[in-house]
């Protein structure tokens, strides 16, 4: 541009023609000033490294995941207590807290149960449609009965609204890398508890059943109303093998009214089920800690982001 100045100059052009020249140049400036790359250009606001120091997937602790869809919580901090709505249970047996949990302390059941009798608020037909069940076990297999993780129990009958269920009995207690998932959950049709849904992670060859059972396993079930897609989660990654469960008649139903045990049935509680002598479930004998149930099917980064904060104690 002064190369233009120049020659413009040295060309004794006439005034007029000068002067136009110049405007030509004012204006090649303010164009070669607009098109100056903008290193903004949705004008979002700066960001600060530190608000992220510390955090895992986006958050600080598990608390921070959809905790307006969190409608049920245990700790296990000393407190068989769900939180969110202060209730106690009626009854347990052979339980305990111990140190060195996924955060704090954490349930210890040495074939034994917790069992809550009162009807709870959010789990109530109207209100649990969409749900997620997030928790983490110290398990190992048996070689000979099933672990009832937690049932959402209908009084007088042997299935409930939710039965998460691990198939323990399917190998012998030296197998510790293998753990089969098969929760079940009644449907529209399950008037008498007959009719119901199941997945299960069954597919050895390709790892799915692989974890480490002398440690922490991260557990998470997930139900999509609309859909009827009911899926397995085992540290972080979806394992089930049928998770399509259909919908109308088949879909979810949480009947009223409803109990909650913890680690057992009603049969393997000793509260057997009239006319059902199913024997198949025995009193959990392992360790659970963080358990959350939310009203919402968590995406999927969210199920993830559970995992790994909960792997970094948080």
């Amino acid at each position: 541009m002064i190369l233009l100045i120049i020659k413009i100059v040295k060309m004794k052009f006439s005034k007029s023609y000068i002067k136009s020249g110049i405007a030509c140049l004012g204006f090649i400036v303010v164009a070669t000033a607009s098109c100056k790359k903008d290193g903004n250009p949705n004008n979002l606001p700066s960001v600060d490294p530190s608000q992220y120091e510390g955090k895992i997937d986006g958050f600080s602790s598990s608390d921070e995941v959809f905790p307006d869809n969190l409608v049920a919580y245990w700790s296990f901090e000393d407190t068989k207590n769900e939180l969110k709505s202060s209730t106690a249970p009626f009854s347990s047996t052979n339980d305990s807290y111990v140190a060195g949990g996924v955060k704090g302390k954490a349930l210890n059941l040495a074939a034994g149960y917790v069992y809550y009798k009162t009807q709870f608020q959010k789990f109530k037909t109207d209100s649990l449609k969409n749900w997620s069940i997030s928790v983490w076990v110290k398990v190992k297999n048996n070689g000979s009965k099933r672990t009832m993780v937690l049932q959402l129990a209908r009084p007088g009958i042997f299935n409930g609204n939710i039965n998460f269920a691990l198939n323990t009995n399917g190998y012998p207690a030296t197998n510790d890398s293998v753990l089969r998932i098969n929760p079940t959950f009644s449907t529209n049709n399950s008037i008498t508890g007959g009719s119901m849904q199941d997945n299960l992670n069954n597919n050895s060859a390709a790892g799915q059943d692989k974890a480490n059972l002398n440690g922490w396993v991260h557990i998470v079930l997930t139900y999509d109303y609309n859909t009827g897609v009911f899926n397995n989660w085992m540290d972080g990654r979806k394992v089930g093998n049928f998770p399509n469960r259909g919908t109308g008649g088949n879909s979810f139903k949480s009947w009223e009214p409803s109990e909650f045990l913890i680690g057992a049935n009603y049969n393997a509680a000793g509260m057997t089920i009239p006319g059902n002598t199913d024997v198949s479930f025995a009193p959990m004998t392992g360790q659970l800690d963080e358990l959350r149930f939310y009203n919402k099917t968590l995406p999927d980064a969210f199920i993830k982001a559970l995992y790994n904060l909960g792997k970094a104690g948080k």
